[in-house]
């Protein structure tokens, strides 16, 4: 799952940054969030618990 938001994100030159929970920053900011499982996503301050290329597609404007 991880592999394939990645790379649909780039193919859609769409700018992220990619933490990796074996971070100790990262994974507490994940687990803040209530998150608990990968990949997850936060959209404009708003958390993605699973991937939702739907809201993805509406926010940058992708024709799917």
């Amino acid at each position: 799952p991880c592999t394939f938001i990645k790379n649909y994100l780039a193919e859609h030159q769409i700018n992220f940054e990619e933490r990796h929970i074996s971070n100790h920053n990262y994974r507490n900011e994940m687990i803040n969030y209530d998150a608990f499982s990968t990949p997850f996503i936060v959209l404009d301050g708003e958390p993605m618990y699973q991937v939702d290329l739907d809201k993805i597609n509406q926010k940058f404007g992708i024709k799917s």
